[in-house]
């Protein structure tokens, strides 16, 4: 393994790690003593904290390496998903924070027990945990890829395997002790980091294209390859296909339901908000992360644009027109920003741009780690302790905690170490599927959160039904599933979007068709 790096280069690694140490020795000092100290920070978390981390949470290393691959593809249309955004985190601040801080609640699926029982709770933990070991395993092998191609010049298996279990091990070293005030904090930093790598990235691309910014801004006006200026931010044309999700249409109807599910039904968003004083406390620190989304994605749009000059105009670049450009690395597909970062970045930049991967993948890993202890302890564990060994003090769980944290770990970097190995000997599209699967969770769990906010009907059964029923109606929509199962006359490609809403709603009438009483249903609608 020979790293493509050179002294300055390894000089900001270095650096990134010695601050990622030394704030996380002077953070970790303060020992949690009890679960919510743990899990909720003693809901002492300041607002601003929340909302940075919050937003660190929601993007990730496929967002900082996707990201730039939607500028130079498409347009400024991604940035219109925040409609959706809004619309669901004002939903959620009015119709769940409340109910989240009047239960007290540790994790979002407790909220089930209170009308369901506790089957509903651990059946909703568990597809949770499901949905984010293959997302956020799948996330990491991808953050470890791009690590493995730049730190040490292959992808091959011993380069992949050392950067997924370089990036796991300094997530769970950050956040073990500490728990989710070490995660919040070290959310904070890692999105400086990507940030400010980001910015240096547009400011060299900027400098390297000889050409004024009116010059720039009327190319993307006036694109060749596209009708559509590259400017547009509102699309609305009625495309249901995988080429439409960025859509006006997609954006009001399962970008709202998507972000419905991610700050309030998935426990790596909503344990953020949980760590504030109270319920409005929490909702200011959603809608903060939602405003400040905005400028971060387009960051990253921008780098995509810049490169879609750099690489598409050779008229502007002053060059004559090369060889068209071949997006990959030793046979695996790369973006074109990995391929800008791997032919062309310059020294210093390339590990500052290294650092920015790390950092959002630590952000996401660290973010998912402390979740999915929180939902094994909470959820699952505690209630069986209760059962079996009751009297274990507030010590014991959070040990729990902390190896849940260690169990969480592993699986993730299993399901990384699983993507590569199955990419390399598998033609079935496994880590698209990985990359969507909260979709085919969120599906079932939108459906049985319905029930519970807006009816009320709905017994355990019909919660398992709704969970199971939304999880097939999304994986019947996937096209390898299709190509088994229906001759191609019937088959249909939908974007995730619309596969959410159809599933959403199939789930949502499942979860309702179960009587409160949890008996048959007597003639007619019993409201």
């Amino acid at each position: 393994m020979e790293s493509q790096f050179a002294w300055q280069d390894w000089l900001v690694f270095t650096a990134y790690f010695a601050v990622m140490a030394v704030t996380g020795w002077l953070f970790s000092r303060q020992k949690a003593a009890t679960t919510q100290d743990y899990f909720l920070g003693g809901n002492k978390m300041p607002i601003w904290m929340v909302a940075i981390s919050v937003l660190a949470t929601s993007q990730s290393a496929a967002t900082f390496l996707g990201g730039p691959d939607q500028g130079y593809r498409n347009d400024f249309s991604y940035l219109a998903t925040n409609i959706g955004a809004f619309i669901a985190a004002f939903g959620v601040a009015i119709f769940l924070m409340p109910k989240f801080y009047q239960q007290r609640v540790t994790t979002v699926y407790e909220l089930l027990e209170q009308r369901f029982g506790a089957a509903a709770k651990r059946q909703a933990g568990i597809m949770y945990l499901f949905g984010r070991v293959f997302a956020s395993g799948a996330r990491l092998y991808m953050a470890a890829l791009a690590v493995s191609m730049i730190l040490f010049a292959d992808i091959q298996a011993a380069s992949v395997i050392s950067s997924v279990l370089i990036l796991t091990l300094v997530g769970l070293a950050y956040s073990f002790v500490g728990g989710i005030r070490s995660v919040i904090i070290s959310d904070v930093i890692q999105c400086t980091v990507y940030v400010g790598a980001a910015l240096f990235v547009i400011y060299f691309l900027y400098i390297s294209i000889p050409a004024d910014f009116g010059q720039i801004v009327e190319a993307l006006r006036h694109p060749v390859d596209r009708e559509l200026s590259k400017l547009t931010l509102l699309d609305f044309r009625p495309d249901f296909g995988p080429g439409g999700v960025f859509s006006f249409w997609s954006a009001i109807t399962g970008f709202v339901l998507l972000n419905i599910a991610a700050f309030g039904l998935d426990q790596d968003m909503t344990q953020r908000m949980l760590s504030c004083k109270d319920a409005k406390q929490g909702a200011k620190a959603l809608i903060w992360s939602v405003v400040m989304v905005i400028p971060v994605m387009f960051l990253f749009i921008v780098i995509g644009l810049l490169l879609y000059v750099y690489y598409q105009r050779p008229d502007l670049m002053m060059s004559p027109q090369g060889e068209p450009l071949v997006q990959s690395f030793e046979g695996e597909d790369v973006t074109i920003f990995m391929y800008y970062v791997l032919n062309e970045i310059p020294v210093g930049v390339r590990g500052l741009v290294t650092v920015g991967v790390i950092a959002a993948a630590l952000s996401t890993l660290n973010s998912g780690l402390n979740a999915m202890s929180s939902v094994l302890v909470q959820d699952l564990y505690r209630p069986l302790m209760a059962r079996i060994r009751p009297g274990k003090d507030e010590r014991h769980f959070v040990w729990a905690g902390q190896m849940g944290m260690v169990v969480a770990a592993v699986a993730l970097a299993g399901m990384a170490i699983l993507c590569f190995y199955w990419q390399q000997y598998s033609n079935m599209p496994l880590l698209a599927f990985a990359l969507s699967v909260m979709v085919f969770s969120y599906s079932g769990l939108l459906g049985v959160y319905f029930t519970t906010l807006f009816s009320q009907r709905g017994n355990p059964t019909s919660v398992l039904m709704a969970l199971v029923t939304g999880f097939l109606v999304t994986l019947g929509f996937q096209p390898y599933v299709m190509d088994q199962l229906l001759p191609v006359q019937w088959q249909v490609n939908l974007g995730f979007t619309w596969q959410l809403c159809i599933g959403t709603l199939v789930a949502t009438l499942v979860c309702l068709a179960g009587s409160p009483s949890g008996q048959p249903l007597e003639s007619g609608v019993r409201q």
